[in-house]
C-alpha cells in the first residue's frame, strides 16, 4: 500500500459526500473487516478521528511528507478533526479507505491549503477508491433492506458483476467468474466459515445481523488465498451507546405463489405433476444491542426463528412422495471491547443450526397421490462458531491484529421407519447400516409382469445415508499486521486453518439387492427363465483432515503523487491426511504473486485506471480421502433363490450364495489403503492465473461509470483418474505377475490432467512399493478452462433515488467445470469422473456450465415521500449451453449415425458419460442452449411518520411469473440399450415462481 500523502484528493463536495455501494472498492492495505481514514494535511497538525457511537478516539499527528492515516479501524460512521477544528463527517466501510484532505499534494511553492469540503456519509456512491486494484462490490443492510432480493448470502451476491447462478443441483451456490460453484471462499468478521469438506455450503449468519456484505469477484490481494472463484467478506451489526430493541416477520403464504410449472418426457408423459406441491414460509427477528459500558464495552444480540412447509407430491416416475418441515433457529452475539484507544477487543459467537424433518410416503407410479407413510428422515445441518479478534494501534504507523477462532458444522443424518424402527449407519466400515435394503428390479419386463416389480416398502432413501455424527470442525489463527514506511505500506501476515471432518455414507439397510434374470435358451417367456440376485455392499466412514497454512507480503506503494504500484506473495502449504492420520498429499509453498497498479489520472480521484495480475491456489477438500485415501468396503456377489421375495422389504426368500462370485470392487476390501499410493507424486495444487485491466470514471457529481476486462486461465487441476491399465502394461513389460485387488493398488488415483504422473503401487501385492512415470498424454490431455469478460458498471446517486447496474459479456471454456460437473449434477469435488479415463475426454473442449454469455443487472430505490418508497431489481441472462450425453459404444462393426446392434452392442461401463450420440461425436456445448431468463423483482415500503420505528413492505419476486428452464437432463442414450432416453431434455429446473413476502418491523 502506497503512502497516503496522494490518497483521495476530492475537490468536489458532492463528491467527497457520496458513499455507500462501490463496485471497485476494497484497499488492499485492509483487513477484511476493518477500512479506513486517510488523506492530506500540513506537516506536524493533529488529526483525530472518532466514533461517538461507541467513543473510539484515535489522535496522530500528521508526518513530514503531509500524509495521515488510520488504519484498520471498525466500520461505521466518524468524526474528523484537525488541531480541534469544526469535524468532517465520514463513512467507512469495509476494506475501503475513506479519504479527508486538508491540504493539496506540495508543489513547488509548499503545500497549499483546501478550502473547506463537508465530507458526509449518505448516498450510494463511493468516490473512487484510487488506491485499490481489486473487484470489489460492498453491499450495506440499508442498500439491501430497499431492493427486492432474497435475504441470503448468495442472492445478494448475484447481483455483483461477473457473478451466475450455479446448477440447482448444488443448492443455492454461484459461481464467480467462470468458475465452479467449489470455487468459493466466505468469511465472518474475518474468520473463514466455508464448509470445506466439499467447499459446497458454508455457514448461514441470521441475515438479518448482517451490517455490510464484501462481494470480491477478482484481483484481491495477498492475504485472500484458496479460491479461485469469489469471495464473500459480511461483517455483522454491532452495539452502540445508544439502546436498540426490534424484530421484524417475514411472510411468504403459499396462496400468493404460483405453481412451479410440470416437465413432461420426450413422448409427451408428464414426468414431474407440481401442480399439488406447496410451500409456506415464515422467519422472525428480535434484536436488542447497546452498551454495557458506555464508550467502552457494547453488545449485539439477534435471535431468529423460521419454518419453512415443503409440501412435495412426487411425480409420475417416482415412487415416494416427501413432506417437508425444516426448522430454523438461529443466533448470533457480538461484543466490542475498547479497552484503551488503542486496543480493541471483538468476540463473535453464532449458530446456524437447522434441523430437516422429512416425512416419505408411497405412492403408485404414474400417479399423483399419497399412501402410507413409509417412514421419517431426520438431518442436520450447521452448528457453532466462535471468534476472537485482536487489533492493536501500537504506534501511529504500525497496527497488529490476531484472530482465532472454532466452527463446528453437523451433517448428521438418522431415519425412523413408520413402525418406529431407528435406521442409522454408524461409519464403522465393519458394521453395516440398519433398515430395509435398496431394491433394484432390472428384469425383463415380461417377468415383471408375471410375479410383479419387486420392491421394497419400507426403504426409505432408496440410496445411502450419511453417518450418524457426520460433520466438521475448523480451527483457525491468522495474524495480520500493517507497517507504513514513507511511500510504502506494507502489509504481512501468517495464516493457519486446520480442518476436520467426520464423514462416510453406506446403502441405507446395509446393502442393495439387484434382480435380473437368466434365459438359457434365449426366447423369451419360455418356461426356463429363472432369477438371480446380486448383492452389493457398500459403506465407507473415516475422519480426515485438511491442515492449511500460509504466509503473504504486500506492498502498496506510491511511485509518483498519483501512481500506485502493489506488489504482493503468497505462500500456501497443504496437506490431506486420511482416516489413519497419514498424510497422502502434501504441497509445500506454492507460490502465488500479486501485482497491479492504479493511476489516478487527473489527480483528483475522478478518473482512475487500474489493472493487475495473480496467481491463485485451491487445496484438495478433505471429501477425496474419505473412500479415496481411507479404507472403503464395496463387494458383489450372486445368489439363487427360490422365486420369491419378501413382500416387505423386498429381499429374496432362501438366498443361497453362489460359488466363487463374491469380489471386491476397485481394491475397496476393508482395509487400509496405503497413503504413498493415493496420488501422484509430484502433484501440483488446482491452480489459476488471473489479469484484469480497467478504468473507472466520474460522468457527474452523481454517476460513475466503469469497465474492466478479465481474463482467467486454468494451468493446473486435481482430479482422479481411474484407468490403472496404464501400470499394468508397465509391470507386464517388467515380468511381474499383478494379483488385483489388493491395498497398495488402488484403481483411481489424484494426479494433474495432461501432466506426467509418478505412481507408487503395490502391483503384486507382496508390500514391494515400484515407482512407475506415467506420460501424460496415456492419461489425459491437460485441463483446460479460460474465462473472458468485460464488465460494463455504473453507479448513480441522486437525492430520492439511486440506481446501480451491470452488463457482463462472457465466455467460459474448456474441458473441465472444475470441482464439480454440472453436466451429470456431480458433487464429488476433485473427483469427478473428467478425467477417469482417456475416452471420458475426447470432444469435451467447448463452452462450460457457467457460460452465460449475456448478463444484465438493474437495481435501485426510489423514495416517493418521506414515507412511501419503491424498489426494483431486475436480472436478465443468457442461457447455459447444452449438450448430448450419450454412451460409447466398441463395437467396430457400428458406423456413425446407425442404431445399435443388440447382438454386438458393446457399451463403455461409464454409460451415458460420452459426448456423442448416435455413435457420433457432439462436442461440448454444441447441442443447443437454454432460453434467456428474464426475472423482474418489485417492492413497496411504508414507513408512517405517526409511529417512528415502524414499517410495512411488500416484496413480490419474479413479477411475471416467467418460468424459463435453467437446467436439462443431459444423458440422451439409454446405457444398456444405446438407444435415445425419453427423458432427454427433460427439465431439471426452473426459475423459482412468482412469490409475495411480507414484512412488518420495528425497531425502537
Amino acid at each position: 500500500m502506497a503512502s497516503t500523502r496522494n490518497i483521495g484528493r476530492l475537490k468536489r463536495t458532492t463528491l467527497a459526500a457520496a458513499l455507500g455501494l462501490c463496485f471497485i472498492g476494497g484497499v488492499h492495505a485492509q483487513t477484511n473487516t476493518a477500512g479506513a481514514v486517510a488523506g492530506r494535511a500540513q506537516a506536524g497538525d493533529t488529526i483525530t478521528v472518532s466514533n461517538p457511537a461507541t467513543g473510539f478516539t484515535r489522535t496522530i499527528t500528521v508526518g513530514g511528507d503531509g500524509s495521515f492515516r488510520f488504519s484498520q479501524i471498525p466500520i461505521g460512521q466518524y468524526t474528523v478533526t484537525r488541531n480541534g477544528s469544526s469535524p468532517k463527517q465520514v463513512t467507512v466501510n469495509v476494506g475501503t479507505s475513506a479519504s479527508v484532505d486538508y491540504a493539496a499534494p506540495a508543489a513547488a511553492g509548499g503545500p497549499q491549503e483546501l478550502e473547506g469540503v463537508e465530507v458526509v456519509g449518505t448516498g450510494a456512491i463511493n468516490p473512487i477508491d484510487v488506491t485499490s486494484v481489486e473487484s470489489t462490490t460492498i453491499l450495506t443492510a440499508e442498500q439491501i433492506a430497499k431492493i427486492p432480493v432474497p435475504r441470503d448470502t448468495t442472492s445478494v451476491a448475484l447481483l455483483a458483476p461477473g457473478t451466475v447462478r450455479g446448477d440447482a443441483v448444488f443448492g443455492n451456490l454461484a459461481s464467480f467468474g467462470g468458475a465452479s460453484v467449489a470455487e468459493n471462499a466466505y468469511f465472518i468478521n474475518g474468520f473463514n466459515i466455508t464448509n470445506s469438506f466439499r467447499n459446497l455450503n458454508f455457514a448461514q449468519v441470521p441475515f438479518e445481523a448482517i451490517q455490510e456484505q464484501q462481494i470480491k469477484t477478482g484481483g484481491y490481494g495477498a492475504e485472500f488465498g484458496r479460491s479461485l472463484g469469489g469471495v464473500i467478506n459480511q461483517i455483522t451489526k454491532r452495539g452502540t451507546n445508544e439502546f436498540h430493541f426490534g424484530g421484524n416477520v417475514f411472510w411468504s403464504p403459499e396462496d400468493l405463489r404460483e405453481d412451479v410449472r410440470n416437465a413432461y418426457q420426450t413422448n409427451g408423459i408428464v414426468r414431474s405433476d407440481n401442480s399439488q406441491d406447496t410451500v409456506n414460509d415464515w422467519r422472525t427477528n428480535i434484536w436488542a444491542s447497546g452498551a454495557l459500558i458506555k464508550d467502552r464495552l457494547f453488545a449485539y444480540g439477534l435471535i431468529s426463528y423460521g419454518k419453512t412447509e415443503n409440501n412435495t407430491w412426487g411425480n409420475n416416475v417416482a415412487t415416494t412422495n416427501v413432506n417437508d418441515d425444516i426448522e430454523l433457529p438461529t443466533w448470533l452475539l457480538k461484543l466490542d471491547w475498547n479497552i484503551t484507544d488503542s486496543h480493541i477487543l471483538e468476540f463473535t459467537a453464532f449458530s446456524d443450526k437447522q434441523e430437516n424433518e422429512q416425512g416419505v410416503y408411497a405412492n403408485r407410479p404414474g400417479v399423483t397421490e399419497r399412501l402410507n407413510l413409509v417412514g421419517t428422515n431426520f438431518q442436520d445441518q450447521g452448528g457453532e462458531n466462535y471468534v476472537l479478534k485482536y487489533t492493536g494501534y501500537l504506534t501511529d504507523t504500525f497496527t497488529l491484529s490476531a484472530l482465532a477462532g472454532h466452527g463446528e458444522f453437523s451433517r448428521e443424518q438418522r431415519l425412523v421407519t413408520a413402525s418406529g424402527l431407528p435406521v442409522s449407519y454408524n461409519g464403522d466400515i465393519n458394521s453395516t447400516a440398519t433398515g430395509c435394503p435398496q431394491i433394484v428390479d432390472a428384469r425383463p419386463g415380461y417377468r415383471q409382469a408375471l410375479t410383479g416389480v419387486y420392491g421394497s416398502t419400507c426403504n426409505i432413501t432408496n440410496g445411502t445415508i450419511d453417518r450418524t455424527d457426520s460433520g466438521d470442525t475448523r480451527d483457525q489463527f491468522r495474524l495480520d499486521a500493517e507497517w507504513q514506511l514513507g511511500d510504502h505500506l506494507l502489509r504481512f501476515g501468517y495464516d493457519q486453518d486446520d480442518y476436520e471432518s467426520k464423514a462416510g455414507v453406506a446403502t441405507e439397510g446395509g446393502f442393495t439387492w439387484r434382480y435380473t434374470t437368466v434365459d438359457p435358451d434365449g426366447v423369451a417367456n419360455s418356461g426356463d427363465e429363472f432369477d438371480r440376485a446380486r448383492q452389493q455392499f457398500f459403506q465407507q466412514g473415516a475422519t480426515v483432515k485438511v491442515k492449511q497454512h500460509a504466509y503473504y507480503i504486500q506492498d502498496s506503494w506510491n511511485i509518483t503523487d498519483n501512481f500506485i504500484a502493489y506488489l504482493g506473495g503468497r505462500w500456501d502449504t497443504f496437506e490431506n491426511q486420511n482416516g489413519n492420520g497419514d498424510t497422502y498429499v502434501k504441497i509445500s509453498n506454492q507460490f502465488g504473486p500479486r501485482l497491479g497498479f492504479s493511476w489516478d489520472v487527473f489527480g483528483d480521484s475522478t478518473f482512475k485506471v487500474f489493472g493487475n495480475a495473480g496467481r491463485y491456489a485451491l487445496p484438495l477438500t478433505p471429501s477425496v480421502a474419505v473412500r479415496g485415501a481411507s479404507a472403503s468396503l464395496f463387494s458383489r456377489e450372486s445368489f439363487e433363490f427360490d422365486q420369491t421375495v419378501d413382500p416387505v422389504t423386498g429381499a429374496p426368500n432362501n438366498p443361497i450364495a453362489r460359488p466363487g462370485t463374491f469380489i471386491f470392487l476397485n481394491s475397496e476390501d476393508g482395509q487400509p489403503k496405503n497413503p504413498l499410493t493415493i496420488a501422484s507424486q509430484d502433484l501440483d495444487p488446482m491452480y489459476q492465473d488471473e489479469y484484469i485491466l480497467g478504468f473507472q470514471k466520474m460522468l457527474t457529481d452523481h454517476l460513475s461509470l466503469g469497465i474492466r476486462g478479465i481474463y482467467r486461465e486454468l494451468k493446473q487441476a486435481i482430479d482422479d483418474n481411474c484407468d490403472y491399465t496404464a501400470i499394468l502394461e508397465q509391470s507386464d513389460a517388467e515380468g511381474l505377475t499383478p494379483l488385483l485387488p489388493n491395498p497398495g493398488f488402488p484403481y483411481c488415483r489424484m494426479f494433474n490432467p495432461g501432466k506426467d504422473a509418478v505412481f507408487v503401487t503395490d502391483v503384486e501385492g507382496d508390500g514391494v512399493l515400484r515407482t512407475y512415470v506415467i506420460a501424460g498424454a496415456r492419461l489425459s490431455p491437460p485441463a483446460k478452462r479460460n474465462y473472458s469478460a468485460m464488465e460494463f458498471f455504473v453507479d448513480g446517486n441522486w437525492d430520492k433515488f439511486f440506481l446501480q447496474g451491470s452488463y457482463t459479456y462472457a465466455k467460459s471454456i474448456g474441458n473441465t467445470e472444475g470441482g464439480v460437473k454440472s453436466d451429470i449434477g456431480q458433487n464429488d469435488t476433485s473427483v469427478t469422473q473428467d478425467f477417469d479415463y482417456i475416452e471420458l475426454t475426447v470432444d469435451t473442449y467447448g463452452y462450460l456450465p457457467n457460460d452465460r454469455r449475456h448478463s444484465l443487472k438493474l437495481f435501485g430505490n426510489y423514495e416517493i415521500t418521506d414515507q412511501w418508497s419503491v424498489g426494483a431489481n431486475l436480472i436478465i441472462q443468457s442461457g447455459r449451453p447444452v449438450n448430448c450425453l450419450g454412451v460409447l459404444d466398441r463395437d467396430p462393426t457400428r458406423a456413425p449415425g446407425a442404431p445399435p446392434n443388440d447382438a454386438t452392442y458393446d457399451p463403455h461401463p461409464y454409460g451415458s458419460s460420452f459426448m456423442r450420440c448416435n455413435n457420433s461425436p457432439v462436442p461440448r456445448g454444441t447441442a443447443g442452449r437454454l432460453p434467456w431468463t428474464q426475472n423482474l423483482d418489485l417492492n413497496v415500503a411504508y414507513a408512517p411518520s405517526w409511529a417512528e420505528g415502524l414499517q410495512f413492505k411488500v416484496d413480490v419476486f419474479n413479477v411475471f411469473d416467467s418460468q424459463k428452464v435453467t437446467s436439462v437432463v443431459e444423458t440422451a442414450e439409454v446405457p444398456e440399450t444405446g438407444l435415445p432416453s425419453e427423458v432427454y431434455l427433460v427439465p431439471a429446473s426452473f426459475q423459482a415462481p412468482r412469490t409475495v413476502r411480507f414484512m412488518v418491523q420495528y425497531d425502537f
